[in-house]
């Protein structure tokens, strides 16, 4: 059975400095797009499937809009939000939603979850905490916009600010414990920067300039740092070179990607790092047993060794559909697409196995595997659990 279980241009390039804003947009979309104005996607080429993706259960929280949010998993519950401020819990096995309350704000970003205590954020920085009946907890506001997804992990909800704070909050009263801040670059994307959370003890992200590293959930110390790439090019729109998307790590292994820049694996402990190589992608990385994948601007996808970085194959049957955050699981590699489409590659070789149509809006957020589910969400809200035959 060859299924057994583990920023897009629309969205990506809208940067802090309003002055160059224009000319900044402007630009990226024709150098992303080879020199040409007009990107068209690849029309779909014909799959049998080689297995299939039954449909579960499926439920709508309502659109993200031009935000991207992202489901997270928490015990037997999923938690998923929208830009209206519908926040729910849904049950795992049936889909049925556990509670729903109505933020009193329109959502950013969100949620995290711990099943214990659940947070969004809205569009005014304010943080918002329920209960696991779905309660009202407390909020406060953290001073900033907030594009990033919230981590809810060993006793702090750690909320990463658009002006560079990391702030860790209590989760049973908002209080803040900790704050770490960052330095402002002279130009960066304007972006939510993906957490990875391990074992809830430290969070793994990265930074502007082509770096990452790894914080310290109980006080917001910086374990270690480490640059992945490094900016080059004579203006500021060149030199960007930001690590936006969530870092992947396998067993002792992380992997990270920059945008304009590099990617790369490294010793989980140390942040050292193995190997590196020239490439840009704002989707991020994520591994299997022995590879690690990623998708570039032109949707290209492409698969690298974990252990040397030996590229092992290259996909462009997807160029400029804009495709979303890639999964790793069992044998193949899922990803959605802008259109609505779920494609799934061979790991071993690139070979595209399947394909289903979740929706008829963009999947930006990675497929979750669970308990024998794959979990998706789109932009238009729909969230659907699938079983692998």
């Amino acid at each position: 059975m060859i299924f057994a279980m583990k920023v897009s241009v629309k969205r990506a390039v809208k940067l802090i400095s309003s002055a160059l804003l224009i000319g900044v947009v402007a630009t990226a979309l024709v150098a992303c797009s080879g020199g040409s104005r007009v990107r068209k996607p690849a029309e779909l080429v014909p799959v049998t499937n080689q297995f299939d993706l039954q449909p579960v259960w499926s439920t709508s929280v309502g659109s993200s809009e031009t935000f991207n949010f992202h489901p997270v998993v928490a015990g037997d519950a999923v938690y998923a939000a929208s830009h209206r401020g519908n926040l729910a819990k849904i049950d795992l096995a049936t889909g049925n939603k556990v509670w729903e309350v109505s933020v009193p704000e329109r959502l950013a970003i969100g949620p995290g979850s711990d099943g214990r205590v659940t947070v969004a954020v809205s569009i005014k920085g304010n943080v918002y905490a329920y209960d696991d009946s779905g309660k009202p907890l407390w909020n406060v506001n953290v001073g900033s916009e907030v594009l990033s997804e919230p981590v809810v992990a060993g006793g702090v909800v750690v909320i990463r600010a658009l002006d560079n704070r990391f702030i860790g909050l209590d989760t049973q009263t908002g209080v803040r414990k900790w704050i770490y801040q960052r330095q402002q670059s002279a130009l960066s994307l304007r972006v939510g920067y993906g957490m990875l959370p391990i074992n809830n003890e430290v969070i793994v992200t990265g930074f502007a300039g082509g770096r990452f590293g790894m914080i310290a959930m109980a006080n917001g110390g910086l374990v270690w740092e480490t640059p992945v790439s490094f900016p080059k090019g004579f203006s500021e729109i060149e030199r960007l070179n930001d690590v936006t998307a969530k870092p992947s790590m396998q067993g002792d292994i992380i992997c990270a990607v920059s945008y304009q820049g590099r990617i790369g694996c490294g010793q989980a402990r140390t942040g050292n790092l193995l190997w590196f190589k020239d490439y840009s992608s704002y989707t991020g990385t994520t591994q299997g047993t022995e590879l690690v994948f990623s998708a570039n601007e032109k949707s290209y996808v492409t698969a690298f060794v974990t252990k040397d970085g030996t590229q092992a194959w290259e996909n462009t049957q997807l160029t400029f559909r804009d495709v979303g955050e890639p999964l790793a699981v069992g044998r193949v590699l899922l990803m959605g697409d802008a259109q609505g489409y779920v494609h799934a590659f061979s790991q071993a070789n690139g070979e595209m196995v399947a394909r289903i149509r979740h929706d008829s809006s963009p999947i930006s957020a990675a497929p979750i595997a669970v308990g024998g589910l794959i979990l998706i969400q789109s932009q238009g809200g729909k969230i659907a659990a699938y079983s692998p035959k």
